[in-house]
């Protein structure tokens, strides 16, 4: 057969053929069509990256604004000719108010324009004054008013909200009613004029406590008894004088669970009194709260009455509560203080639902206060005032002022509770014994004081990531170096796709399993599970090392690179001599229960713990870790390790020398993308932990992490809120961290990769 010899002529002839033009020009057009997409990928990413941290920042920034306050409408006080005002406040809805004077009048009037809606004479008997007014808790509307006789009127103020004209209008109607009766209670049998007065009440009855002119302090119980005959109600009074020397006193408190009271003078002597057995009062502790050279100008409870807030002539309020000391007595302790300027404060104003008050001093100026954020929320001049009132929403001022007109100012204020020290820093909340990180953001009491602080948040994301890292870093990179340069080709092909597929397995499954399977098998299998993560290395270690020496002959038996098959034989006879043993372990070594043993040397015991969770995003971790382990290592190129065997070098100082350091950008990557998956692991924390926000480094203690938080508080979190916006913080916090470590992550890989790349 004749064939044609191929020349350069004939070569180029056919390169420059129209055939292979056009398939030259398909390549050259699929590959712009692959390189454009790639990059508008890329850029894709990269606009979504940011689209998500815009967003995060949109609803995050609302926690940055600060409050506003706006004039809103004034007029002249409801009948100013029925007496000075002793008590002012509004309804929920902001539409009504309340005005109480000296003269025994009640005034209801619309806040819109002043008409007064209901004006009531209260049943003071003739020629008897009211000396003082007292109230309660603000959410219960119950009043006492004292008198000059030495006893006391209970008054409350309800409102009706309906919607006549089939809910097109709605119409709040005013009620007041009388609680313990329209008859005056008496107080001080000496009937000697009650110059503070404060109560408390129930549906069952009350408590009031007064201070008289000659400085004695009277507490009286008042039980109902309901016939049961009619419908006839009789009060029973039980009188006591508290256990207290003579000495000037001027303000009383009475917490609203009934059980403390306060007395206090204006030199600043805070006195306490366990009341919880009303027919024998004791003394708890008095206490010095301003310096000498000071007085006392107000003094209040913040909302929850655990807290006091004490007011005085230098412009400062500072809080205080009872604090556990060493011996386990109950000590008034200083919290923190704000200062407001250097004239002296004239009222003191607490918020009905919140940790906040507002302040006013005798230059006109107005301040509002978040205890809890330990923050000056906005300071503005309103002039002089003599009765000033928030709103149960804290969204609406109502001042009163000396000349006889009233001014009402809107308030923006929606997120008080932030500040940097409410999510950064250790915080001294109500009732616990010093400042701490907590994060408690829901409570069923309307008292509940909200905890934001993200360190523990924070701290249980690093420790879950910190154990499941430390379970898969060494199985998956030891893994990853035998089965690519040790095992053998064939097994190989099995082996990583095995394992790659695990990262298939959903991770709710494995927190599934971990939570309700793995958790309590290791509760109650603790020794041996402590004895299997120890032994088990060094049973390898000398499966290997007696490997040596058995017979050549047995050995050419098992083809090269399948050595390691025979460990997993040693590592279940291991596994079950360990877990067998274990009953044995807990009685001889810690007295028949190992869980007890830990409690009893401060290392408390929870089933679902750091280790349950180390293990468990552990096993999810190694698959990633695995992969890109073996790939990077199986890349190496084969003339360095055939050159450095050729120079004499053992596999394995072939390994350590050669093959580790020209892949260690590789491995570099896979630890940071390990790192990654467990820093935003959900599932599996939220399943196999307790899922506490607790700071404790303790393998046997559970934890919170952020993407846990986030999954489990954003259903129920209110949108817009505090909350809702704190939990969008928490995500930017992770997205943030995660940015970081990412990015020093590819730093470290391109230096490792120029180092090493000469090899």
């Amino acid at each position: 057969m004749n064939t044609i010899p191929e020349t350069p002529h004939t070569i180029a002839s056919a390169l420059n053929s129209p055939a292979v033009a056009r398939r030259r020009q398909w390549r050259m057009f699929k590959d712009k069509v692959v390189r454009h997409a790639m990059t508008v990928g890329g850029i894709s990413v990269i606009i979504a990256i940011l689209l998500i941290f815009f967003y995060l920042l949109y609803v995050v920034f609302p926690l940055l604004s600060p409050a506003k306050i706006e004039a809103s409408h004034g007029f002249a006080t409801p009948a100013l000719e029925a007496g000075r005002t002793l008590y002012l406040a509004t309804e929920e809805k902001s539409e009504l108010a309340i005005r109480v004077t000296d003269s025994g009048r009640v005034l209801f009037f619309a806040l819109k324009d002043g008409n007064i809606l209901e004006n009531i004479t209260l049943p003071i008997p003739q020629g008897v004054t009211i000396s003082t007014l007292g109230v309660a808790e603000p959410t219960t509307g119950v009043l006492a008013l004292g008198l000059n006789n030495g006893q006391a009127l209970v008054i409350k103020h309800e409102y009706t909200v309906s919607y006549p004209d089939g809910g097109q209008r709605r119409e709040i109607t005013p009620k007041l009613v009388y609680p313990l009766g329209e008859q005056p209670i008496v107080i001080d049998q000496q009937a000697q004029p009650l110059t503070a007065i404060d109560v408390q009440a129930t549906d069952e009855g009350g408590t009031l406590t007064a201070i008289t002119t000659d400085h004695r302090v009277v507490m009286v119980s008042v039980q109902k008894q309901e016939s049961l005959v009619d419908d006839s109600v009789t009060l029973e009074q039980k009188q006591v004088v508290l256990p207290l020397q003579n000495g000037e006193l001027d303000f009383i408190l009475l917490s609203k669970d009934q059980r403390t009271l306060y007395v206090a003078n204006k030199s600043g002597d805070v006195i306490s009194f366990n009341i919880i057995d009303k027919s024998a009062p004791g003394l708890s502790s008095r206490v010095r709260v301003i310096p000498p050279e000071q007085k006392i100008t107000a003094l209040d409870f913040l909302t929850g009455d655990i807290s006091l807030l004490i007011a005085d002539s230098s412009g400062r309020v500072s809080q205080w509560f009872p604090v556990r000391n060493a011996e386990g007595a109950e000590v008034l302790t200083k919290i923190r203080e704000f200062q407001q300027g250097t004239n002296p404060v004239t009222m003191l104003v607490p918020e009905e639902r919140r940790k906040g008050f507002a302040t006013t001093n005798d230059a006109g100026q107005l301040t509002l206060f978040h205890s809890t954020a330990h923050r000056t929320i906005l300071t503005q001049s309103i002039g002089k005032v003599s009765s000033l009132v928030l709103s149960p929403r804290a969204d609406l001022l109502v001042a009163e002022s000396t000349d006889g007109k009233m001014q009402t100012w809107h308030i923006h204020n929606e997120h008080p509770e932030v500040s940097w020290t409410a999510l950064w820093d250790k915080v001294w909340y109500e009732s616990y014994e010093k400042p701490q990180y907590i994060w408690q953001s829901s409570s069923a009491s309307s008292d509940f004081e909200p905890k934001f602080s993200l360190i523990p948040l924070i701290f249980g994301t690093f420790k879950a990531a910190f154990y499941a890292m430390l379970v898969s870093i060494p199985i998956a990179i030891l893994g990853a170096i035998y089965t690519a340069y040790f095992m053998a080709g064939s097994i190989r092909g099995w082996i990583k796709p095995t394992i790659e597929i695990m990262q298939a397995l959903p991770t709710v499954v494995l927190g599934f399993i971990a939570g309700l399977w793995l958790a309590p098998v290791i509760e109650m299998n603790l020794p041996g599970v402590f004895a299997l993560i120890f032994i088990a290395p060094f049973a390898v270690i000398l499966t290997a090392y007696l490997w040596q020496f058995v017979p050549k002959a047995i050995k050419y038996l098992v083809p090269e690179g399948l050595e390691a098959i025979l460990l997993i034989p040693t590592i279940l006879i291991i596994s079950w001599g360990c877990f067998a043993l274990s009953p044995i372990l807990e009685d001889w070594l810690f007295q028949g229960d190992m869980r007890l043993w830990l409690n009893d040397i401060g290392l408390p015991f929870d089933q679902r713990n750091s280790l349950v969770v180390g293990i468990a995003m552990g096993i999810a971790v190694i698959p990633s870790i695995f992969s890109i382990t073996e790939d990077a290592i199986f890349s190496v190129p084969k003339h360095l390790t055939s050159g450095s065997l050729a120079l004499g070098a053992t596999p394995w100082q072939t390994m350590t020398r050669v093959v580790i350091l020209t892949a260690s950008p590789g491995i570099f990557s896979a630890i940071m993308i390990g790192l990654g998956r467990a820093v935003g692991e959900t599932m599996i924390v939220l399943m196999a932990t307790g899922n506490t926000a607790v700071m404790d480094l303790s393998i046997f203690q559970g934890l919170r992490t952020l993407s846990a938080n986030i999954a489990v508080e954003m259903p129920e979190s209110e949108v817009a809120s505090t909350h809702y916006r704190i939990l969008f913080l928490s995500a930017l916090v992770l997205f943030m961290l995660t940015f970081f470590f990412n990015t020093v992550a590819e730093i470290v890989r391109h230096r490792l990769r120029r180092k090493y790349s000469s090899l």
